[in-house]
């Protein structure tokens, strides 16, 4: 698998698999995976040579994080490069009380607690080192500052305000004393990574969903800004949540909710061009991200062997240069967007 080097400050940089994997699935994410399971589709995804993995405490309420254990335990650290993130502890509780009901299951009993403070961040990070067994993490990002997760721009801003006054300085003191390689954030909306940007010394953003073949507004301001200051994207959800793979049927997801007739609409109109030119739609929804300059791995993850084997095969498919010029000229895909 191809890979792109990272090194935006001088020190030593980070190689990507052009394909990560994206480890929220592993969390029994949506639905139960067994232990034998989840390892089968971590070795598959090794084996096509992915190389990149990111995931996160809050995924299964650290069992993402431990399930990864055992499959990197049998890996030369060297060969792969690990992303983990910051601002949520999480605290045992009574089962009935534990994060995510209805949405991760048979996971440890745990609760969420919000904490972006330099203290907080530091907990994050040992806590992590310790579920996943290793002894350093590449990147980590800060995880969810933004009005998706916290239910409106004032609350979103008072988190940001209170990573800026304490968690930075956390991330930044790993990062200089060369204990991470990177820092950035994890987020689901471009215009609050844009604020991040704008007020700090950040590495890389792992972009939820957020430049994709059905979106493009980052395009706006934020990615210009990236490509400036040398900021690299690392971006998850390529398929907005499974529209641009299983194409506008009814019931299709977009952003984890039923896709509004809009977004159908409009998705069946890219996969009508997509059809014209012999190209699969989910082929151009994974293909399409990387061809922006400052993206540096595209993570969709999964759950099952074949879904990662999928989506390594997807990246050999040839793209005619033309299936992006209709797209422009039928007002399916911004002009601006890099296709070449």
């Amino acid at each position: 698998m191809k890979t792109r080097h990272f090194d935006r400050i001088g020190n030593g940089g980070i190689s990507f698999t052009e394909l990560g994997f994206g480890a929220a699935p592993l969390g029994n994410l949506y639905r139960a995976v067994s232990d034998e399971d989840a390892n089968a589709t971590l070795e598959a995804a090794w084996a096509t040579g992915c190389r990149y993995y990111d995931t996160a405490p809050l995924y299964g309420l650290g069992l993402s994080e431990t399930r990864l254990n055992p499959f990197l335990r049998g890996k030369k650290r060297a060969d792969y490069v690990l992303s983990s993130k910051v601002g949520r502890i999480m605290r045992a509780c009574p089962p009935e009380e534990r994060t995510g009901i209805g949405k991760f299951f048979d996971t440890p009993s745990r609760r969420e607690v919000y904490d972006y403070s330099y203290d907080g961040v530091m907990r994050s990070f040992e806590a992590s080192l310790e579920r996943l067994g290793v002894d350093r993490i590449d990147i980590l990002f800060v995880h969810d500052v933004d009005i998706f997760t916290h239910g409106s721009k004032e609350a979103s801003d008072r988190r940001i305000e209170e990573f800026m006054r304490s968690g930075y300085y956390g991330l930044l003191s790993l990062r200089d004393q060369g204990v991470i390689k990177a820092f950035g954030g994890g987020i689901n909306e471009w215009q609050v990574a844009q604020t991040l940007a704008e007020r700090g010394d950040f590495d890389l953003f792992l972009l939820a969903g957020r430049y994709t073949l059905l979106e493009q507004e980052a395009l706006t301001s934020f990615l210009p800004l990236c490509q400036a200051r040398g900021i690299g994207i690392v971006l998850g959800g390529p398929y907005n949540s499974g529209i641009l793979a299983t194409g506008p049927k009814p019931g299709a997801y977009y952003n984890y909710s039923e896709a509004p007739k809009d977004i159908l609409e409009r998705v069946a109109g890219i996969e009508n061009v997509c059809k014209r030119h012999g190209v699969r739609l989910i082929e151009a929804a994974l293909q399409f991200p990387l061809l922006h300059p400052s993206v540096v791995s595209v993570i969709p993850g999964g759950q099952r062997p074949s879904e990662v084997e999928s989506n390594r095969s997807l990246l050999d498919a040839k793209l005619p240069a033309a299936l992006w010029t209709d797209l422009k000229e039928e007002g399916l895909m911004r002009t601006d967007a890099p296709t070449a």
